[in-house]
């Protein structure tokens, strides 16, 4: 399985992101390597507008079945589930890392939709 988590940075010590579209990075944990991938989402951090849909759709090309983030708005909320990545949201003040082992110890609680509106930086 391949879980995708909003990064400030490039680590897994880095904190995670609160925003999804206009994250820095997605660290992208594959289960079964137990290895992280970083990809930059330069893309949704420039963009004028989309900034989330564009971000779901890298998610879903990553291989996702499972995000973590700190928040995620409507649109973007919508375009996950149809493609059947499951959010996750997670406060603030955790790294990637923490966050990650949080979701695999079964802390964290599945979203059922979004928790911001649109547009929130």
């Amino acid at each position: 399985m391949r879980i995708a988590l909003t990064s400030s940075g490039n680590t897994s010590g880095s904190p995670l992101d609160e925003r999804f579209g206009r994250a820095a990075t997605f660290a992208v944990y594959d289960t079964d390597s137990k290895q992280f991938e970083f990809h930059s989402n330069t893309k949704g951090v420039e963009t004028s507008g989309g900034a989330g849909i564009q971000a779901a759709e890298a998610v879903s090309r990553l291989g996702a079945s499972k995000l973590v983030t700190g928040h995620i708005g409507p649109k973007a909320f919508r375009a996950l589930a149809a493609a059947g990545v499951e959010v996750y949201t997670c406060a603030g003040g955790f790294t990637v890392a923490e966050a990650l082992e949080e979701l695999l110890a079964g802390r964290l609680q599945r979203a059922g939709s979004a928790d911001v509106e649109g547009h929130w930086v």
